[in-house]
């Protein structure tokens, strides 16, 4: 009589083992370059060879086995003593991450290293996916494949949500406004380029409104001639630094521009509108802080609505 309730309750056991392995979803996706990827649950061994992209899969929830050097160097990650350090952003070691045993690879497409990484990694059948965050929609379409991964709507909500919130609402304060004529160079320790809307900074300018002279100009993306910027005259002069050495960026940007009559006779220069740009929010990826980017290019462009 004994029996029946007994092997009553080991079928329950057994369903109850079983559950997890039934409810868990599974999370498909394509990467950049359209390769397609599925998980059955939450992938628990994450290794990210971009710190930007570490960051993001933190934001949604994810726990990581290991990451490349600019993690803790120029994200400032506070990450857990296990966490393992495989190499560079730009040389990852992918002895260093198979040793890892990862069930999950994230790179970036617009590391040249990266590409054959992930074609090496796939080979030898470890899922990997190549991501390019240039503008918030980016970020927000892999963030949302990140928290479905994870199951976190909750982080999706915070750090996905509330952000497009915060942009919506600088969208709005300017949607009316005049159009700004703007200059965006960036700065090398050997060099300065202008940028268009392929970056960061420009696709918020973009975004805002503005007019980037150099998205008009192509030619001041190949040849950045003082002839051509004064002939525009822009109103503002953006300029954010590439590189660890900041102050050296901006001494080439003096030698190359500073002394010229004609560059001090620009409206920006002589009316104190030639302004560096933080790299926290122009330069590297601002994952959760792009409202604060949004926010603080409208605050400089129009201060009299904010």
């Amino acid at each position: 009589m004994r029996s029946r309730p007994l092997f009553s309750s080991l079928v329950l056991c057994v369903l109850l083992l079983l559950c997890p392995l039934v409810i868990r979803a599974e999370t498909s996706f394509q990467d950049v370059y359209g390769n397609s990827l599925s998980f059955q649950g939450v992938p628990e061994r994450v290794v990210s060879l971009y710190g930007s992209f570490a960051e993001a899969w933190m934001l949604a929830g994810g726990e990581l086995v290991g990451v490349t050097q600019d993690a803790v160097t120029e994200r400032g990650l506070s990450l857990d003593e296990q966490v393992q350090i495989v190499g560079t952003v730009k040389e990852p070691n992918l002895e260093a991450v198979l040793a890892l045993d990862p069930d999950f690879v994230i790179l970036s497409a617009d590391i040249a290293s990266h590409a054959p990484a992930a074609e090496l990694l796939r080979q030898m059948g470890i899922p990997c996916a190549l991501f390019r965050v240039d503008t918030f929609e980016d970020y927000l379409e892999m963030f949302e494949i990140f928290c479905s991964l994870t199951g976190r709507a909750d982080c999706y909500a915070q750090y996905g949500e509330a952000v497009a919130a915060q942009i919506d609402a600088v969208r709005a304060a300017v949607q009316d406004a005049p159009t700004r004529r703007v200059l965006l160079l960036r700065a090398y320790s050997s060099g300065v380029k202008a940028k268009g809307a392929d970056n960061i900074a420009g696709a918020i300018l973009q975004d805002l409104g503005c007019d980037n002279v150099a998205d008009r100009n192509a030619h001041l993306l190949e040849d950045l001639s003082l002839e051509a910027i004064v002939s525009e005259d822009p109103e503002f002069i953006f300029v954010t630094v590439m590189g660890s050495d900041e102050d050296a960026a901006l001494a080439f940007l003096d030698e190359r521009f500073g002394t010229d009559p004609a560059w001090q006779g620009l409206s920006a220069v002589r009316e104190g509108r030639l302004l560096l740009l933080p790299k926290e929010l122009f330069h590297y990826k601002p994952n959760a802080r792009w409202g604060e980017s949004y926010a603080y290019l409208a605050h400089l462009l129009y201060p009299e609505r904010f």
